[in-house]
């Protein structure tokens, strides 16, 4: 390497963000029952990162548990709570808003 004057170079490790506690207000109403009867009963979600090339971009996703299907989704350069709301207010869209909101957070916003 040294004859042909080139030399190594790494890219530095991604130092990921570490998610706070989680917020004890909530209760968990689902309790691991994923069994359920009807469409609309309960909503699920996750938020996901994926490597643009440049720069970090973050999935919010929203699933129905009785379909298993995709509701709702949202992509946004920072993990915050907007890119929630966009997935879940897209989920609300196309779910033409038959749906019972039981947070008391998400009412507010619905």
């Amino acid at each position: 390497m040294k004859e042909l004057n080139i030399a190594s170079c790494q890219i530095a490790a991604h130092k990921y963000k570490r998610g706070g506690n989680e917020h004890v207000e909530i209760p968990n109403h689902l309790d691991c029952q994923f069994a359920v009867t009807g469409p609309d009963q309960v909503w699920c979600g996750d938020v996901t990162y994926i490597w643009t090339g440049k720069c970090w971009a973050y999935l919010a996703v929203v699933l129905d548990l009785f379909a298993r299907k995709l509701v709702g989704w949202a992509m946004s350069t920072s993990p915050d709570s907007a890119l929630t709301v966009k997935a879940l207010q897209m989920a609300w869209e196309l779910r033409g808003g038959r749906i019972q909101v039981r947070s008391a957070t998400l009412s507010r916003l619905f």
